[in-house]
């Protein structure tokens, strides 16, 4: 079921239970809501399912959560500029869903994949308690998008209600190199995050097993 009505276009997959919690799917660049709602079937029904879709359109059919450019000696950088204020979109979102469909306000979840998991993280980091379970699948933790790292540290420490990390990557991945995602659990252990970290032998994408694997992962800890 498609809604234009919010801040942000998106699919639905509804709970079969009122008040359920959370899982907003965010996919990654040149994608669309279509990508990762692919997974909705096989999620647990009592699970409300959002997949929402990037604002920076990339003809014919993707989006992205914010531009890549390249420059003349080939490498590339992200517009940090744009990735903020999606995320300040993401912000008003996730507030329209609370007070539009009948979701647990505090059973909050975000998949991510590729720019998708590199706002995942950036979001728990912003807001620190909001989200229960974060999974980022074949991305990387870009510190350029958490202000104040240190002050983050030690909240974090500090929090009641922390949040569970659930990150893979495929060893063989050409988009996003192995080294960069390895550096997310060196940041989840100085934080003392309840995390999981799983390699899989595939490229710029999610496996089977990765999926499985994942889908234990969380509703284990969602409900």
């Amino acid at each position: 079921m498609t809604n234009t009505s919010l801040s942000i276009k998106h699919i639905i997959r509804p709970a079969v239970q009122e008040n359920a919690p959370l899982l907003l799917l965010l996919h990654g660049y040149g994608s669309n809501e279509e990508d990762l709602f692919s997974f909705s079937s096989e999620i647990d029904p009592n699970i409300f399912v959002v997949s929402a879709r990037a604002p920076y359109e990339i003809p014919p059919y993707g989006a992205a959560w914010y531009a890549i450019n390249f420059d003349a000696a080939g490498g590339k950088f992200s517009d940090l500029d744009q990735a903020k204020s999606s995320m300040e979109l993401l912000d008003t979102f996730i507030e329209e869903l609370k007070n539009s469909y009948s979701i647990d306000p505090n059973n909050i979840n975000l998949l991510g994949f590729s720019q998708g998991a590199i706002l995942s993280y950036a979001l728990s980091f912003k807001h620190l308690g909001m989200f229960n379970n974060v999974v980022a699948m074949s991305g990387y933790l870009n510190k350029e998008l958490i202000e104040n790292e240190d002050n983050v540290v030690a909240r974090f420490r500090e929090s009641v209600k922390k949040t569970n990390y659930f990150i893979s990557h495929g060893t063989m991945d050409q988009v996003i190199p192995l080294d960069w995602a390895s550096e997310a659990p060196k940041f989840m252990s100085e934080l003392k995050a309840d995390y999981l970290y799983k390699n899989y032998p595939i490229g710029h994408g999610v496996s089977r097993d990765n999926f499985y694997d994942m889908k234990e992962w969380l509703e284990k800890r969602i409900f």
